[in-house]
Parts: structure tokens; C-alpha cells; sequence
């Protein structure tokens, strides 16, 4: 296998999320991921075996609690990390507007209890936050609002804002643009992206169509679009770069994840060895 050249970098793979039920492998099944019998509780401990990071959806839909944050911490290993998604409330209630900056301070206070833990923090923006003059000076008065002591992704989902201004503007706070394989921007557009760094990180999603209802195989294999990721994730400059997969990319998360893995030269570990790890679940 080619050698990457990401070796160069601090990469790590994850997926989006970790609690998912059909990931638990069944009485009598052939081992989907978690050994069979997995409590809900002990998922993240697993997850952290396998994989060295994770993108954590359920911040996106409230500010955590000091005791589940602290709890992520104790029980994932020294040199795991942790990617959140922004509150909605900020992004899609408020659409980064100064009534959010409150929210802001309060959720950034708490995730710092991750200390080296944390990762970078994905800022999701709506399909319906347009790339318009309004929208663009809230933009620009909410990244000025934003602690440098946390690193920040942008994801936008209208086309219009992948412009020299936008890029400008992240550049000067050194926010990265949230690199995505999905359907709201052209992938040709994403990877022009590449060229222009705003930051010294990167981050890269992979989103899939919101047709399947379980999550316990590949569906739908994307090695072509992989092989096309993996050559563009190659050009990457960045000190340390974070991408994470949807269950809806291709029907499974953690597949994908060593797919990728396998293609930049990374070694894997499969998810049957916590078979042999049942006393922890």
C-alpha cells in the first residue's frame, strides 16, 4: 500500500456519535461492534478502544452537564479526543446573534472540563442561514466572540458562502472551514476549499442521504468517493485534522472509518477484540 503522506499529520478518525443500539452485536449474531449484551453506559469506554476520537451530537441539542462531561473524560483513554457540535440554540435559534453570545461563554466554560480531551467544536449552520449581508455581519461579530483557546470549524450549507470574504474572515480568527462530503455544496467546491486554510487544523465530515433505518452494515459501499477523499485529505497542511462519519454515509459508521483509515496507511483495530474484553460491558 502507498505510504500517506498524512503520516506527516495528526489525524484522527472517528465517527459521529457513539451510543447506537444496533451497533450491539445480537444473541447468536455474527459481531456487528459492541459484544453482545453492551449496557448503554459502557459504550463510550468500548467505542475509546477501537477508535481515538468522536464527534458528539447530543451537544448540539443542549448544553451538557458538568458530571457527563467529567464523566467522558474518566472514562476514555489519555489520548482520546472529543469534537462537539455547537448548541442549536445558538446557531439555528438565535442564528449567531448577540443574544447567543451568553449561551456561548457558558457552553465553551463547560467543555473545557474536557482539558486535552477536547478536540475542536463544529459550528453547524442551517441550509437557511443564507449568505446574506445580515447574515454575514452576524458571522463576522459572533467569530470575534469566539475564546481562542478552542478550536472551531465552520460548517456552512448554502454554496453562496464559499467566497474570498468568508475565507478572509475565518482566516483572521482562525476558524477552519468544516470540509463535507455531502449534499448542500458541490464536492468540486469543497475540494477548491482545500487550497484556501483558514486554519491550522482541519475537520471533515462525511453525511449520507436520511433514508436508512438501521445502522448495523454497509449499505451503500463509497470507496470511489473515498479513494477521491483520501487524495484530497493528502493535500492537507494542517497540524492536526479531525473527520468523522455518519451512519448515513454508507450505513455504518465505524466500516467507514477503518475504510479510510486503510487508505492513509493507518492501522486498525477491529471491533472483535472487545469479544474478548466482556468483563468491562
Amino acid at each position: 500500500m502507498k505510504k500517506s503522506k498524512i503520516q506527516n499529520s495528526k489525524s484522527r478518525i472517528g465517527c459521529q456519535g457513539w451510543n447506537y443500539d444496533d451497533w450491539t452485536t445480537k444473541a447468536g449474531g455474527e459481531t456487528v461492534f459492541y459484544p453482545r449484551g453492551t449496557r448503554s453506559g459502557a459504550m463510550l469506554e468500548g467505542y475509546s478502544q477501537i477508535f481515538e476520537t468522536v464527534e458528539v451530537d447530543s451537544t448540539f441539542y443542549a448544553i451538557p452537564p458538568s458530571s457527563s462531561v467529567e464523566n467522558w473524560y474518566k472514562k476514555t483513554p489519555e489520548n482520546f479526543t472529543f469534537s462537539l457540535k455547537m448548541p442549536q440554540e445558538i446557531t439555528h435559534e438565535y442564528s449567531l446573534r448577540e443574544p447567543s453570545f451568553p449561551i456561548l461563554e457558558e457552553f465553551c466554560a463547560r467543555i473545557l472540563l474536557l482539558k486535552e480531551k477536547l478536540g475542536a467544536v463544529l459550528i453547524q449552520l442551517p441550509p437557511n442561514f443564507e449568505a446574506s449581508k445580515e447574515n454575514a455581519q452576524a458571522l463576522r461579530e459572533f467569530l470575534a466572540e469566539l475564546p481562542a483557546n478552542i478550536c472551531f470549524a465552520v460548517e456552512f450549507r448554502d454554496r453562496q458562502w464559499l467566497i474570498d470574504w468568508t475565507f478572509e474572515e475565518l482566516e483572521k480568527n482562525k476558524v477552519a472551514l468544516c470540509l463535507v462530503e455531502g449534499s448542500w455544496i458541490p464536492r468540486e467546491k469543497i475540494f477548491e476549499a482545500i487550497e484556501k486554510p483558514t486554519a491550522d487544523f482541519s475537520y471533515v465530515r462525511f453525511m449520507g442521504k436520511r433514508d436508512l433505518m438501521t445502522f448495523d452494515r454497509v449499505v451503500r459501499p463509497q470507496d470511489t468517493h473515498l479513494q477521491m477523499w483520501r487524495e484530497e485529505i493528502e493535500k492537507l497542511k494542517s497540524k492536526d485534522i479531525y473527520v468523522y462519519f455518519s451512519n448515513f454515509y454508507e450505513g455504518f459508521a465505524p466500516a467507514s472509518v477503518n475504510k479510510l483509515r486503510e487508505l492513509l496507511g493507518q492501522k486498525t483495530v477491529q471491533a472483535s477484540s472487545l469479544e474478548n474484553q466482556k468483563s468491562l460491558f
